[in-house]
């Protein structure tokens, strides 16, 4: 048995955050990992001698301006970063010669998208002007926890009523109609809309605008780092910082259940038969439907948000297939040849009609891919003249089998060689991961969702991952939920593990008292209707 001040379930990048700002704290904290190694989904290996894999996440914008790992401090502890020469490139067809790409300076790509379309260079400078005067109050805003308010008040002080909601409108637009008032040129607005394709949100639904906006503006801004010599650098970092602060790591041995009392969590237990007492709080880096729907006793939860998670949604199932290439990729576009990020397969039009096959079930055709190239980005992923390279797509919701998964695997293959003449014949070693492998290697990953549930509006914010539970705090008293399925939700940047230690923190104790009141307060409400009957009963 291990008494410890604070279990944290789970070591992705959330968990280890949250353990590490626990300890900080002066707290015992003790980690407990199903997998035999850290990471969740920030981990690497040779899946062919010689070439480092990224197996999940590859490409680290968010770390970069994330409070939670940038108060890290993760270089101290030998992580390294990396860039490639221009952070990303979008082929708007098999045919397209001439791939707009985001360069280091703004002017340069300015200048390359004024030269395809008097007037789109200027408004490019105009967006990034704007992005450098609300940078700071945005991503505050974004990554405090829910709800936010220095953000927002220092976005209104900024800019004034009227021109603050002008932004909030601009934020919520569909991703295909902000690209259409911003820019008149196909070359300037795939560079917007590829990027919004990064979360599952279609490009005509309100909301997908602002992944755009945000990761365009991060490409242009801070480039897109990765860690030198792979993604478990990153994760090793971390745990390093941890184990610096005090908390310890037991791996290889999946939770199983919440030990509840007086409506408390006490603890956990593990598959090996360990017993883990927690003092003061337990956080969750699980899914909220594993949270809610096997290891918390079936008396802890009430009916209502037992009905609540029944209608959570996950992202669309991932399809990732890795490369060893013997040389560097022969792309039609010679543009895309310093990209780190490429994205290929569909332009305006057909980022639609893709994200319409997803909708509708079906495998599709010709998909839309997000290419890495990981040797161009960092040249410690394979040897010189090679190129170390991963290409991932979805699968429609409903649709994670392993037959269909290899059928689109092959159409991967397909796009890369229609934009890449001879493509196929430099591949040396590939090797895919379906649905069912993602999940086996993360638990988190259901049916192969790599972002924690859908989020598209209806489960973001007040309703993420359920109607007034978008705070880490649960109806258990001192449980908190520290995944990407709370608020803000996916991406590797570490603020659900930050947002859940900080109210373990603040709860605990007698000042604590009050908050504790008053969350369990605030949720009892949210989750009622008129004269306290649960809406939708």
């Amino acid at each position: 048995m291990n008494n410890v001040d604070a279990v944290v379930i789970g070591s992705g990048p959330n968990g280890l955050v949250a353990a590490a700002t626990l300890a900080d704290a002066g707290w015992d904290v003790a980690v407990v990992e199903a997998q035999p190694t850290a990471g969740g989904a920030v981990r690497s290996a040779e899946l062919v001698p010689g070439y480092c894999s990224d197996l999940f996440s590859a490409f680290y914008p968010l770390s970069a301006v994330s409070p939670a790992i940038r108060g890290l401090d993760l270089e101290a502890h030998g992580l390294r970063w990396s860039y490639a020469p221009k952070a990303l490139g979008h082929a708007r067809s098999a045919d397209d010669e001439d791939a707009p790409v985001i360069h280091p300076d703004p002017a340069d790509t300015a200048a390359d998208l004024e030269r395809r379309q008097p007037g789109d260079g200027d408004a490019w400078m105009q967006l990034i002007e704007q992005w450098h005067d609300i940078k700071e109050p945005l991503i505050n805003t974004l990554f405090s926890p829910f709800p936010p308010v220095r953000g927002p008040s220092r976005l209104l002080r900024q800019l004034g009523t009227a021109d603050t909601l002008r932004l909030a409108r601009f934020l919520l637009l569909p991703a295909r109609r902000m690209a259409h008032e911003l820019f008149q040129s196909e070359a300037a607005r795939v560079l917007l809309l590829g990027n919004a394709m990064h979360a599952d949100v279609p490009p005509d639904s309100a909301g997908s605008g602002v992944m755009g906006y945000l990761l365009t503006m991060l490409a242009q801004d801070h480039g897109y780092p990765v860690p030198m010599g792979g993604a478990g650098e990153l994760t090793a970092a971390m745990v390093r910082r941890g184990e610096r602060a005090g908390a310890q790591y037991h791996y290889n041995d999946a939770v199983t259940a919440i030990d509840v009392r007086a409506g408390r969590a006490v603890g956990v237990r593990t598959a090996s038969g360990a017993h883990f007492l927690a003092r003061r709080a337990v956080v969750a880096d699980v899914s909220a439907p594993a949270l809610y729907g096997s290891l918390l006793p079936e008396t802890a939860v009430s009916s209502r948000l037992r009905d609540d998670l029944r209608h959570f949604e996950w992202d669309t199932p991932v399809v990732k297939v890795n490369y060893a290439l013997s040389q560097k990729i022969p792309w039609r576009s010679a543009s895309l040849s310093g990209a780190g990020t490429v994205h290929l397969g569909a332009d305006d039009d057909g980022l639609v009609h893709w994200m319409a096959d997803l909708t509708t079930g079906i495998v599709p055709e010709t998909p839309f891919l997000l290419f890495g190239q990981m040797t161009t980005s960092d040249p410690t992923r394979s040897p010189e003249g090679t190129e170390s390279a991963w290409a991932y797509t979805h699968l429609p919701r409903g649709v994670g089998d392993d037959v269909s998964a290899e059928l689109l695997a092959q159409r991967v293959d397909d796009v890369l060689e229609a934009h890449a003449p001879g493509f196929k014949d430099i591949v040396v070693g590939r090797v895919v991961q379906r649905p069912s492998d993602l999940e086996a290697s993360n638990a988190n990953l259901v049916g192969g969702a790599v972002n924690g549930g859908t989020a598209q509006l209806h489960q973001q914010l007040v309703f993420r991952p359920g109607p007034g539970n978008a705070r880490a705090e649960t109806p258990i008293s001192g449980l908190y939920l520290g995944s990407s399925s709370a608020h803000p939700g996916g991406g590797v940047h570490g603020v659900c593990g930050l947002n859940a230690a900080h109210a373990a923190l603040s709860a605990d104790g007698p000042r604590g008292w009050l908050r504790r009141r008053t969350s369990t307060s605030v949720i009892d409400l949210l989750s009622k209707g008129p004269k306290g009957k649960p809406f939708g009963k």
